[in-house]
């Protein structure tokens, strides 16, 4: 492990499903997959704990299957399952970069993960291995945003990091709405009130009450989650008050 000073000693990395896409339209883009492990290889070498929760929607999104007449927890286990495919692509990857990694999944599927247990996720962190959280929080309803947010809780982790497409936090889809206006620091409860994008409002109020701050920054930029551990100023952070 680095000696070298980092703000975040231990960190939950949140991301979606969608991110893994890269370009295409479904799946996953063996580029990105390879970008982001070396982003995560290089992080971790700055003596950096690192858990990770990961979206399933490049695969299976519930609740848009529930709009097409399938049962709504039917879709959720389904999205489930997409993470858990998800997370072992990441595990291959980081380990053959020489990372040891362990998949913990709210699912019980022993034959390809270990079960979520607490203590065990943090004995795990503690030997330096990466945790990958499959399966959200293993309930129908509960989105992986909400996953993220109860495992960064439970595992002690110093921040929250929410990586997207974009910079950071604006006042709309920066993509759709040119004149969005970009955020540097929001409040908690402005995020809830004015509807703000981050995440989905169960997430939110978790980090709020457990006073953990959440940074949402563009994983396109190289580099930027080794930036942050270190204590750079990237993206949009969301705390108690704006700073």
């Amino acid at each position: 492990m680095s000696g070298q000073s980092v703000r975040y000693r231990r960190i939950l990395l949140k991301l979606s499903g969608e991110a893994l896409m890269g370009g295409e339209s479904f799946g996953i883009a063996p580029a990105v997959l390879d970008a982001l492990a070396d982003e995560i290889f290089e992080t971790h070498a700055l003596g950096v704990e690192i858990a990770i929760v990961i979206g399933g929607g490049n695969i299976y999104r519930g609740a848009s299957g529930s709009t097409k007449g399938l049962d709504r927890v039917t879709g959720d286990h389904m999205g489930m399952l997409a993470t858990l495919i998800n997370s072992l692509a990441v595990q291959d990857v980081l380990e053959r970069r020489g990372l040891t990694t362990r998949v913990l999944s709210a699912l019980e599927i022993r034959q390809v993960a270990e079960p979520y247990i607490r203590r065990r996720a943090l004995r795990h962190l503690e030997k330096g291995r990466v945790v990958i959280l499959a399966a959200g929080t293993g309930n129908p309803y509960f989105t992986t945003d909400s996953a993220a947010a109860l495992r960064a809780v439970e595992l002690k982790a110093e921040v929250l990091l929410k990586a997207t497409k974009v910079d950071g936090i604006y006042t709309a889809d920066p993509v759709i709405e040119k004149d969005a206006v970009f955020l540097k620091h929001v409040p908690y409860l402005d995020v809830l009130n004015r509807g703000l994008k981050v995440m989905d409002t169960t997430a939110v109020s978790l980090c709020m009450d457990n006073r953990l701050p959440i940074i949402v920054f563009n994983m396109r930029d190289t580099g930027n989650i080794g930036r942050i551990v270190k204590g750079e100023d990237i993206g949009s952070v969301v705390s108690e008050t704006a700073t």
